[in-house]
């Protein structure tokens, strides 16, 4: 019986039956010999619609969406006489408009206002501000008008309970403020990878950045406060209101058990790549705790509560950044008993430059390709890069990182066949061995740790 349903997407034809929709979309032959064997009709029908011929099609995986169809564009804004702050997303992701942001950037929710950048923006060794990824959960707090009278505590299982301002942090401790490039990455970056779909904002790569930040590590104020011994875990908040506007509720509530707070790279943040934090940032103070979910690194920063056991704020609870301990059914329901806390964020890398769908002259010899590569708290072992759908890969040349949580930015020159139609496929393995997969697994309902390679598509004549 043939499917009519033709306004289905190809996205959802691979979701049900990748195989069968190759056959329907490409003519691939499916039989017991030579299972997903793109024919000479399937060839010449999927050559025509990447652009071109594709010289190492018969490696190509059968179920595979072509790079070229795998992300959908953004649509372009329409046109208002008064533009609000960010696009609206009620027809899909938009470009996103807001004041000091890179309009590259693309909305994926506007209550509250969520944007990710696209890979090919991140292709500077360190991320500008305004190519920086934005992640909200509550409303917009007003921009501080005195920043360095911005006031915090930090109280509870502390001997002293301490009331700061910025102004004090930047004066009393000017000793010992650092600057390090680190690696921010929000829990969902990924999500859109899985199948079938997770909950949340449909991130691609583009909810993580590379930039430098300034502060006072946390330690040193928990040693002024003395940590009492029965202290295990941070609680932070933030006057970001909650979304209902309801001043009881607490629009995000997240926190660190205090070996994590300790950690020397764990900052106070009051300034981004040698610039005052920006509000939409979390400015005047917020905090960075790398390597770990953003939802950590708590924005517009008012206390921080020592607690006597692993807070239960909002955010800390069911399927809120966490993982299955043992693996579930995809789509099931999630049971609270079998997930644990996402700490540790995992290994991914990225291509940014040339950016998904280029096009290059016929007779082109070779790619040069640059990228970043990432992980939580072990660190990039190597990059590998693959034109060939995975049959053969190619080490890529790493560049030091400035300190630890930086990424690693990687470079390796492809030599081309000829003209065509080519995948550049990066996969990143930490110190552990643990490599990137080819599609995202551990599937949770929030969709949460999806790393799947990273695949780009050049088309050259």
């Amino acid at each position: 019986m043939t499917d009519k349903r033709t306004e289905r997407s190809i996205r959802e034809l691979y979701a049900d039956d990748g195989e069968r929709a190759d056959a329907v979309v490409f003519g691939r032959k499916v039989d017991a010999s030579r299972r997903g064997f793109l024919g000479g009709a399937g060839l010449a029908a999927m050559g025509a619609a990447v652009g071109g011929a594709i010289p190492f099609a018969a490696n190509m995986p059968a179920g595979l969406i072509p790079a070229a169809f795998a992300q959908d564009k953004p649509a372009t804004p329409a046109t208002t006489a008064s533009p609000p702050p960010a696009a609206a997303a009620a027809k899909g992701p938009q470009p996103l408009q807001f004041p000091g942001k890179d309009p590259g950037l693309v909305v994926l929710g506007d209550r509250p206002l969520v944007a990710e950048t696209p890979e090919q923006l991140l292709d500077d060794d360190t991320t500008p501000t305004a190519k920086f990824f934005i992640r909200n959960n509550g409303q917009l707090p007003e921009a501080a008008k005195q920043p360095d009278a911005w006031t915090f505590a930090i109280e509870g299982e502390v001997n002293k309970k301490l009331e700061l301002t910025v102004g004090d942090l930047k004066a009393r401790f000017k000793d010992k403020i650092k600057s390090f490039r680190m690696v921010l990455e929000c829990g969902g970056n990924g999500r859109s990878a899985f199948s079938p779909p997770a909950r949340g904002n449909q991130w691609t790569n583009g909810g993580a950045g590379c930039a430098e930040w300034t502060g006072l590590p946390l330690a040193e104020l928990l040693k002024e406060a003395g940590v009492k011994p029965s202290a295990v875990y941070t609680a932070n908040y933030g006057r970001d209101l909650h979304l209902s506007g309801d001043d009881k509720q607490d629009a995000l509530s997240r926190g660190l058990p205090v070996a994590k707070a300790m950690d020397e790279h764990t900052l106070l943040v009051f300034a981004m790549n040698g610039e005052p934090l920006t509000n939409i940032h979390g400015g005047p103070l917020r905090l960075v705790a790398p390597g770990w979910p953003g939802s950590a690194s708590h924005k517009w920063l008012s206390r921080i509560v020592l607690r006597d056991k692993v807070h239960d704020g909002q955010g800390m609870q069911g399927a809120s950044y966490r993982l299955p301990i043992k693996p579930m059914i995809p789509g099931g329901k999630g049971d609270d008993a079998n997930m644990r806390i996402m700490e540790s964020m995992p290994v991914r890398s990225i291509v940014t430059n040339p950016a998904n769908g280029t096009k290059l002259a016929a007779g082109t010899k070779s790619l040069a390709l640059r990228g970043a590569a990432w992980d939580g708290e072990h660190g990039v072992k190597q990059v590998d890069v693959s034109m060939d759908f995975g049959a053969t890969w190619q080490s890529a040349m790493m560049a030091p990182p400035k300190n630890k949580y930086d990424w690693r930015r990687w470079t390796l020159t492809l030599a081309l066949p000829s003209d065509g139609y080519f995948e550049m496929w990066v996969r990143a393995t930490d110190t552990r061995g643990f490599a990137q997969p080819h599609t995202a697994g551990n599937w949770n309902p929030q969709g949460y740790g999806g790393n799947a390679m990273h695949r780009v598509a050049v088309l050259v004549g």
